[in-house]
């Protein structure tokens, strides 16, 4: 049994990893699915402060009281960077990164470095897209009953998320045991990116044909990576 934690990306929640969970957990393994801060079904905590750190020791504090040692962590999207920070903090806890279709900015870059498309909901304190936005965009190459199910959770995301240069000293000067996955249909954060995290980690790589939504499009292909078979 190996210990898991899936963390989820911009705009959704603990429900993105319903099917891979599932599947993980058939196969015996223990796997926790938090939803961050602001994020999911905590989306009325959304306040100003929340970022990329505090989402990280969010994740960090879940390893430590949990107990979970040599824990394989998983980040998409957005993702990414909470598991690298969490994996930095609390480095004697993780066995494994996965990196899959994510976000993994060096220190002091931001997102909006790389994704530059603007949302299209903008407030003080979350960014994120229309459900409309979402259905027609962002899981348009879902089966359609997936595509209204995915849309009608999405929410807002923090805005210093985004904006703000993420702060890691460590993590990418540490040796890791680390899988990268890009899905070659998704636009963002797009192959150069990912390779480059790839290159830096010395990672094994995975390519799936599918979109930005791998948990949700090819559940199977990324179990497999997941559980490392």
């Amino acid at each position: 049994m190996t210990d898991i934690v899936l963390i989820h990306g911009a705009y959704q929640g603990s429900w993105i990893w319903k099917l891979v969970a599932e599947r993980l957990r058939a196969k015996g393994h223990n796997v926790l699915t938090p939803s961050l801060d602001g994020c999911g079904e905590r989306a009325s905590q959304l306040r100003a402060g929340i970022t990329t750190e505090t989402h990280g020791e969010e994740i960090a504090k879940l390893l430590f009281f949990h107990d979970l040692k040599n824990a394989v962590l998983v980040g998409t999207s957005s993702g990414g960077m909470v598991m690298a920070c969490a994996a930095e903090t609390a480095r004697e806890r993780v066995g494994r990164v996965v990196f899959a279709d994510a976000l993994a900015l060096f220190n002091g870059e931001k997102i909006r470095d790389i994704v530059k498309r603007p949302a299209a909901i903008n407030t003080p304190l979350a960014i994120g897209p229309s459900r409309e936005d979402a259905a027609g965009r962002l899981f348009a190459d879902l089966e359609p009953a997936q595509r209204e199910w995915a849309a009608d959770r999405i929410t807002l995301h923090p805005e210093a998320v985004f904006t703000q240069p993420v702060k890691l000293e460590r993590f990418w000067d540490q040796p890791w045991d680390a899988d990268v996955l890009y899905c070659s249909r998704a636009p963002n954060p797009g192959e150069a990116h990912i390779r480059r995290s790839a290159d830096k980690l010395k990672a094994r790589w995975h390519v799936i044909d599918t979109g930005h939504y791998p948990m949700l499009s090819t559940p199977d292909e990324l179990t497999r990576i997941i559980a490392g078979a």
